[in-house]
């Protein structure tokens, strides 16, 4: 994201009045809340893959959730992603480094 020069958000807040400390403070913010956003996003997408895996279709509906079945499959279902994404964030290290 750019702060620099005249560009506006929200209410016509003109950020070319900001110090480079709070641009840079503004900036940071952005950062951090775009991360929790994309970390929010891949837990939702965790949840939904790992209940349709484990969870019977029209089995909430009934009530009749087996959590003997269910809750085993739930957690290897949570083990495998956070596995793979872990895979993931190691070749990545690799490849920037």
């Amino acid at each position: 994201m750019d702060l620099s020069g005249s560009s506006s958000v929200g209410a016509n807040v003109d950020l070319s009045k900001l110090s480079d400390r709070d641009k840079q403070e503004l900036q940071q913010f952005v950062l951090n809340e775009s991360q929790k956003a994309r970390i929010q996003q891949s837990i939702h997408s965790l949840t939904d893959t790992c209940f349709r895996k484990c969870i019977p279709a029209g089995a909430v509906k009934k009530g009749a959730l087996e959590a003997k079945s269910e809750e085993p499959c739930m957690r290897q279902c949570v083990d495998r992603f956070l596995d793979a994404n872990l895979v993931v964030m190691k070749e990545l290290e690799r490849l920037r480094g």
